[in-house]
């Protein structure tokens, strides 16, 4: 029995030349999964109420039910990539919802806390397989004169997550108990399962590469460890055993699944792949994206609601116009088609100083007035439409089609990282201004050390010092993300400069040989 070029081309894991004649619908059911994971990153902080009152869960508790499901996803991303590139990528996303479905089922229905960890657990691994094999069939099913379309409107989803999220939360939450926050997913997970199986078409690496399970194991543990550690980093200290001892595990065994996957014969991640310019460019972009997004973003929420004095919901309203203009630009095609008129290098640089813009004017002009900050959040959001699909397709671009699950593992990989460290790095610069302004005050937090003042001169001075520390760290991070961005987007015209150069020698050379054969 023979089969036609177009299912070759699917089971090698190739984007066929016109692309799937139903691309837009697969598209359309891979955004609704993708969204459905990105909003149970945000949407359980607004029943932290609720859990504490019902479930009697302690402070600890609350904090592993909120990073049990990230840190699950962002440790088992590599590997739900490389086991979607081996044993196909529809059977993984059909796993995945599964997984996530059951998962949001068990969360609904806790009556513990032991209980709802264990099922935001089983969510992030069903989360894990979502986020790298959506990623990898739009890389199937796209052609490249519209993959970097289709990213567009793929990435529109993490501004939806993050702005709907809370809202949604605070709606379900108002009118049904804490366990409808998950239920909400199970009609989703249906729906795109059915989808799924009748309309993706499977693809996955034609080699049939043995499963690398102890790249596996050491990619997880390392990953987990550097994640927790960025996470517990600002509530137990930086310094506290707690925090070392997990960056030190996750830096040792990051290390030896380094020189483990240099050495196996079929590794889950080609190490080659950081000899790559394009590649380096890309990872470096990326990063920075999560960086200054997050970072600000943790920034901006304590700046409405202490400085501002906004409740949470009105908080989170008012962030919305960044996630607004990213969905509109994306969904306009705004992003690809000025990335097909300008190239990815110029567009990256476009988009990283756009960001690093926003954050400036925030940090000058959004201080005592929202105006100024909704300029800022326009241009962050503008630029982050740019940046953010150019860089993703940069990543995928530079990494084979048969290994494209793998490239949406080191993609999601790299935002979990950069994510972690904007809040990190910007959460500390913040620390430490505001700390070194008040040194009168013994306090390490706003609200502590507001309780401590003793008259309204103080406690004016102790908001003027919060709203420095603000501003300071938005324009480290301002910088930080224009610095990197103008970097990463010189590693890139570098390497498309060496790829032409490669291209015009191989074209004389064979010029050469036609001549002498001739001849």
């Amino acid at each position: 029995m023979t089969t036609s070029p177009q299912e070759q081309a699917q089971e090698q894991g190739q984007a066929q030349p016109q692309g799937h004649p139903q691309r837009w619908l697969i598209l359309a059911v891979i955004m609704l999964a993708h969204l459905t994971v990105l909003l149970d990153n945000t949407v359980l902080n607004v029943a932290i109420p609720s859990l504490t009152d019902e479930l009697g869960a302690s402070t600890a508790d609350i904090q592993w039910m909120i990073n049990a499901y990230s840190l699950v996803q962002s440790g088992l991303l590599l590997t739900a990539g490389s086991a979607a590139d081996r044993y196909g990528r529809r059977k993984m996303l059909a796993a995945g919802l599964v997984l996530f479905g059951v998962g949001s089922l068990c969360a609904a229905f806790a009556q513990s806390s032991t209980q709802l960890i264990a099922a935001r657990a089983g969510m992030g691994i069903g989360g894990a397989l979502l986020m790298t094999t959506t990623l990898a069939v739009i890389v199937q099913i796209f052609d490249d004169t519209e993959r970097v379309k289709a990213i567009g409107i793929w990435s529109t989803t993490s501004s939806l997550g993050f702005a709907a999220g809370p809202l949604l939360g605070g709606f379900m939450l108002d009118h049904f108990w804490w366990g409808s926050i998950f239920l909400i997913n199970i009609p989703v997970a249906l729906i795109g399962l059915a989808a799924v199986i009748k309309l993706v078409p499977e693809s996955k690496n034609p080699q049939g590469d043995r499963p690398d399970l102890l790249g596996a194991l050491l990619s997880t543990i390392g990953m987990a460890s550097v994640v927790y550690a960025i996470i517990s980093g600002p509530e137990h200290g930086w310094t506290s055993a707690q925090v070392m001892v997990a960056a030190a595990v996750g830096v040792l065994v990051l290390g030896a699944f380094t020189l483990w996957e240099l050495h196996v014969p079929y590794p889950m991640l080609d190490m080659h792949f950081f000899r790559n310019q394009r590649f380096i460019g890309a990872v470096a972009g990326a990063i920075l994206v999560a960086f200054g997004l997050s970072g600000s973003l943790f920034l901006l929420t304590q700046h409405l609601q202490f400085v501002l004095g906004y409740e949470p919901l009105e908080a989170g309203l008012r962030l919305a116009p960044l996630a607004v203009t990213v969905v509109a630009l994306n969904l306009t095609a705004v992003g690809a088609k000025l990335h097909a008129r300008l190239g990815t290098p110029a567009t990256i640089a476009a988009g990283m100083s756009m960001l690093a813009g926003g954050l400036a004017v925030i940090a000058l002009l959004g201080g005592d007035d929202y105006n100024g900050m909704l300029v800022g959040l326009v241009i962050m959001g503008a630029g982050i439409s740019l940046a953010m699909p150019a860089m993703a397709n940069a990543i995928m671009s530079a990494i084979p089609p048969e290994k494209a699950g793998v490239g949406a593992g080191i993609n999601g990989t790299l935002a979990e990282f950069g994510n972690g460290l904007g809040v990190a790095v910007l959460g500390a610069v913040l620390n430490a201004r505001f700390a070194a302004l008040i040194l009168p005050v013994a306090a390490a937090s706003l609200p502590a050390a507001l309780a401590s003042a003793e008259s309204a001169g103080e406690r004016a001075r102790i908001m003027d010092a919060f709203s420095s520390g603000l501003e300071t760290s938005q324009l480290v991070g301002a910088a930080a993300v224009l610095v990197g961005g103008l970097l990463a987007a010189e590693l890139l015209r570098r390497a498309e400069r060496a790829d032409s150069a490669g291209s015009a020698e191989a074209v004389e050379s064979e010029e050469s040989v036609g001549s002498a054969e001739s001849a």
